[in-house]
């Protein structure tokens, strides 16, 4: 697991503000440029000047003689690299790594607030204004390197913020034209057709939108994510987008309440979604709300695996584009391989003692670092010479 949170010690300076910044191991560059980056230190050398910070990775004597503002790296933080972006909280020294430049999997929190209260969301909704959050990224988006590969927008529900939710997608497309972009909405913004036009136009090149459906039942969907009537304008929203040419993803989130009818979602998905672009399995992460209701949501993975497989077999006879998240290889039928994607990030994925031998260790997807110190299946089996053998 790597750490995306923690805190700096301040060695030397006054530093008042908090900043947004990208961070360089290069000491060389021109004060223009120099003053607007945090500047890595890996040996015990004097700091070179104006830089707006130093990040010292070792306890140096130099530092006590520094002009310059200079921290102390963390030994959870030792991981910052060239291109990696931060925010920095003035003397409090708290710092939150926002983007990691060796990452394929930085997603940016846009906001906590929702019009959700899903029984299992990972991210507790906030009734507060926020907005701080979607500014920062405003400037957040115009420090990542161009040649970045993907990210990926979360919430709390990222389209509340209407036009200046808009706004975002286009500046993301401005600066970053070569990077793909995934949202993760619940779609209901999109059942108004103005607002589904308004961000068909913006024309992103390489855009999709996954959209959870917990249930082929209305009032089951509802139940689940604690809202009258979303369903159907989630429906609708992924109706409107489609229309459109956008790109959707629809994702379910695995759970007792409907481990034992996705077969019944896939069916529904089939007949009525179609041409949705991929649909994504996904298994439950133990943390936030899902603790709280821990007993009504949690199921053993291998007490599903069947119907999970049938689920796939019905998307995939279909010609739709399927994958399993979240799960673990060895709790999974050897049918649906084909569809099982090693997808937990890796800022919060860990494996368990049970699965210190497994020849198969590499290839699989693991556990949330969450889920692993709280509660996992006591049916893990090893691979042992290309077999599954229980754990002793």
């Amino acid at each position: 697991m790597i750490k995306l949170n923690g805190r700096f010690k301040l060695l030397s300076g006054n530093p008042l503000d908090s900043y947004v910044t990208p961070l360089t191991k290069n000491m060389t560059l021109p004060l223009v440029l120099a003053n607007k980056v945090g500047l890595i230190l890996e040996e015990d050398i004097d700091s070179p000047q104006g830089y707006k910070f130093i990040l010292r990775k070792k306890p140096s004597v130099n530092s006590k003689l520094s002009k310059e503002i200079e921290y102390l790296v963390s030994t959870d933080l030792q991981h910052l690299d060239e291109g990696d972006v931060v925010r920095v909280e003035g003397q409090d020294s708290n710092v939150r790594v926002l983007y990691r430049r060796k990452s394929n999997q930085n997603s940016i929190l846009i906001t906590e607030q929702c019009n959700h209260y899903c029984l299992m969301c990972s991210q507790p909704p906030k009734d507060i204004d926020d907005g701080y959050i979607i500014d920062e990224v405003f400037d957040l988006i115009k420090l990542i390197p161009q040649d970045t590969l993907e990210i990926g927008f979360t919430g709390g529900e990222p389209t509340l913020f209407g036009d200046k939710f808009l706004d975002l997608i286009n500046l993301t497309k401005s600066y970053l034209p070569n990077t793909s972009l995934h949202i993760l909405s619940n779609g209901r913004s999109f059942q108004d057709i103005k607002f589904a036009r308004d961000y068909a136009k913006i024309d992103h090149p390489d855009v999709m939108i996954g959209i959870p459906i917990y249930s082929d039942d209305p009032v089951m969907h509802d139940y689940i994510v604690q809202a009258k009537n979303a369903y159907n304008e989630t429906i609708r929203g992924i109706l409107n987008l489609k229309s459109l040419n956008q790109k959707v993803e629809i994702r379910v989130v695995i759970h007792k309440l409907n481990a034992f009818q996705l077969s019944s979602i896939a069916d529904f998905i089939v007949r009525n979604l179609q041409f949705v672009d991929h649909v994504a399995l996904m298994g439950l992460e133990i943390i936030g709300f899902t603790r709280a209701n821990l007993d009504l949501l949690w199921v053993d993975q291998i007490e599903y695996k069947d119907e999970l497989s049938k689920a796939t077999q019905i998307l995939r006879n279909y010609g739709m584009n399927v994958s399993i998240y979240n799960h673990q290889l060895c709790l999974v039928n050897e049918d649906v391989k084909f569809a099982y994607r090693k997808s937990i990030s890796d800022w919060k994925n860990e494996y368990v003692p049970e699965c210190g031998k497994c020849l198969k260790k590499e290839e699989c997807g693991g556990f949330f670092t969450s889920s692993a110190l709280y509660k996992y299946s006591s049916n893990l089996k090893p691979f042992r010479n290309n077999i599954e053998e229980d754990c002793i």
